[in-house]
This record gives structure tokens, sequence and C-alpha cells, in this order.
């Protein structure tokens, strides 16, 4: 998976804050990827998504079955993440 620059500025059309932390991996197709959302309201939310290099994609996340020890790997070394999806 390509790095990208953490914290990042996101804008949806209910909200707006920072990207803090990131779990994702590079597959095939593409980089299957969960983002910890901070909201400028202090909420906090997980955005399951996929990358196309450095061009986010809105499309379902999908990840291939042998992907996902890889992908659990990631969210493991993402400590916030971890703790919200308790892991």
């Amino acid at each position: 998976m390509k790095k990208r620059t953490i914290p990042r500025k996101f804008e949806l059309h209910f909200g707006k804050g920072m990207i803090t932390e990131e779990a994702g991996i590079a597959c095939k197709y593409h980089d299957p990827t969960i983002q910890l959302l901070e909201f400028d309201s202090g909420e906090k939310a997980l955005r399951f998504c996929v990358y196309h290099g450095n061009r986010f994609s809105r499309v379902p996340l999908l990840v291939d079955i042998k992907d996902m020890d890889q992908l659990t790997n990631a969210i493991h070394n993402s400590k916030q993440i971890k703790k919200f999806i308790k892991l």
C-alpha cells in the first residue's frame, strides 16, 4: 500500500475533519483501506474504503479472503483502529 500523509483533511456532505490513522494493504487490483475519521465535532468513525494508487475510489470495499490475514495484521499495527474494532 502506498503511504499517504496522516493526518489529512476529509470532507463529507454531513461533516468534515481529519483522517488520523489508516490501515490498509496493497492487493492486485486495489488497496483496501480502513480509516479513522475524527470529525470537527469530536465524533469518530471508521471508513472502509478503496484506493487505486493515490486515488480514493467510491466503490464498495471488497477484500479477497486470501488477503484478510494481511489486512488484519495492518489493523493490529494501527493502535486507534484496533481499539475501535476491539481486536
